[in-house]
C-alpha cells in the first residue's frame, strides 16, 4: 500500500532518483490556515546536507502545492504536492546495479516486482519520506488548534543512552544542535560517535522518544485497531524502523502489578470525567488501546543505516559470490533526520483517530 490513514489520508509516490518526491492528502478539514513556511521548516528538519554528521547530498526541498488551498487556507479537498529532486548522482550507483546490497531492500524489491530501481534505493530510500512530513505538518496545523502538541527527540545513539524519564529533558534544547538531543552533554557525544562513524565508512543505530501533550481521552478502536497499535503501525512504517514500544514497554515486564498501575486522582469536577488523572503513567497515555487523557509516549529503535562505505561480501542477480563497494553519499546514523518523521507519523496518526473519533459521535 502506497496510502496511510482512513479519513486523513496521505498517498505517497516518487523514486529517490525521480524527477520528484510528492503526495496526495485526503481528509484534511477546510477552514485551516496554511503555513507554508512551517511546512519548509520542517522539511528543512528533515533535509539531507544539513550538518557534518548527515549524508552530503544537497537538497533544497522546496515543497510546491499544487491543490486544496485557497486564499492561505485549506478548502477541504485533496491537496496534492511535490517536492524535486535536484541533486541526484545516479552514476554513482551503476557499479551495484546487478548486485544486492547487504540488509537493503534490494533483494526484496527485485523477487517481488521482478524489476527495480537501483538509484539511490528509488522507491525504499528513506527520501521519500519527505511527504511524510509535508503531511504530517499539515497534520500538526490542525493538532495545533486542539491543543496537541507533538515533540520527539534522539534519546540514545549506540550505547550513548538519555533517561527513559522524558520529563527530566528541556525540549527547548532539541534543535540546539545536529543530533536533536535535549541534553546537551550527551549530544556532544552522540556527534562525535556519528562523525567517527562517518569516517570509517561505517554506521550506527539509536532509539527516538516522542512525546504527544494535549490529547483528548476516547481516541482509538477496539479491538483490532488500538490506538498504540496504529502507532506502532506508523512508526514501524518508517525506513530503518526496528522496534517500538509505548509507556514502560518491554522494562513493564519486570515489575509487579503494583508497581506499574496507574492509580486514579478524584477528580476536581465531580461531573466532569474527562478531567479525571493518574498519579502516574507507565501506560504511557493508553489503557485498553484508549487514549486516557495523560501524555502518550514510546520510544522507536533504528537499525545502523545499511549502506556501509567499505566493502562487503554479497551476490548478483545470478546468485554469485561477488564483492560491493559502494559510493555515493548517505548518512552514517538517521536518528537526527528522522526525528522530524517520527514527529510526522504521530500527527498524522492522531489526527486521523480524532476524525474518527468524530465521526462516530455524530
Amino acid at each position: 500500500m502506497n496510502t496511510f490513514g482512513k479519513l486523513f489520508t496521505l498517498t505517497t509516490f516518487g523514486e529517490s532518483h525521480g524527477v520528484a518526491v510528492g503526495g496526495v492528502v485526503d481528509g484534511m478539514p477546510p477552514g485551516i490556515p496554511i503555513d507554508i513556511d512551517f511546512i519548509q521548516q520542517e522539511l528543512a528538519r528533515r533535509r539531507p546536507g544539513q550538518s557534518r554528521i548527515t549524508t552530503d547530498r544537497k537538497e533544497l526541498d522546496q515543497v510546491e502545492l499544487l491543490s486544496g488551498v485557497f486564499e492561505g487556507k485549506s478548502t477541504g479537498t485533496p491537496i496534492g504536492f511535490i517536492v524535486r529532486n535536484r541533486n541526484q548522482q545516479s552514476k554513482d550507483y551503476d557499479s551495484i546495479a546487478n548486485l544486492f546490497r547487504p540488509s537493503h531492500a534490494d533483494y526484496t524489491y527485485y523477487n517481488k516486482y521482478g524489476i527495480r530501481d537501483y538509484r539511490g534505493g528509488g522507491r525504499a530510500s528513506a527520501r521519500i519520506t519527505l511527504s511524510r512530513v509535508v503531511a504530517g505538518a499539515l497534520a500538526k496545523l490542525v493538532l495545533k488548534q486542539k491543543g496537541i502538541s507533538i515533540t520527539a527527540y534522539t534519546s540514545q545513539v549506540g550505547n550513548i543512552t538519555l533517561d527513559k524519564d522524558y520529563q527530566k529533558y528541556d525540549f527547548s534544547l532539541i534543535e540546539s544542535n545536529p543530533v536533536r538531543c535535549p541534553e546537551p552533554k550527551k549530544a556532544k557525544e552522540m556527534e562525535a560517535l556519528i562523525a567517527e562513524m562517518k569516517r570509517e565508512g561505517d554506521t550506527i543505530g539509536g532509539v527516538i522518544t516522542c512525546v504527544i501533550k494535549g490529547c483528548p481521552a476516547g481516541l482509538g478502536e477496539p479491538e483490532f485497531d488500538k490506538l498504540h497499535a496504529q502507532l506502532g503501525a506508523a512508526m514501524l512504517s518508517i525506513n530503518a524502523a526496528k522496534g517500538f514500544e509505548y509507556g514502560e514497554g518491554f522494562a513493564s515486564a519486570s515489575y509487579r502489578g503494583s508497581q506499574q498501575n496507574d492509580v486514579f486522582i478524584p477528580s476536581s469536577d465531580k461531573q466532569q470525567t474527562h478531567d479525571i488523572k493518574t498519579k502516574t503513567n507507565h501506560s504511557g497515555g493508553i489503557q485498553g488501546g484508549i487514549s486516557n487523557g495523560e501524555d502518550i509516549y514510546f520510544r522507536v529503535a533504528f537499525k545502523p543505516v545499511a549502506t556501509l562505505l567499505m566493502e562487503q561480501e554479497t551476490v548478483n542477480k545470478e546468485g554469485e559470490a561477488t564483492k560491493i563497494d559502494v559510493h555515493g553519499r548517505h548518512d552514517p546514523c538517521v536518528l537526527p533526520r528522522a526525528v522530524p518523521i517520527v514527529e510526522a507519523m504521530a500527527a498524522m496518526t492522531i489526527l486521523d483517530a480524532l476524525l474518527v473519533d468524530n465521526a462516530k459521535r455524530i
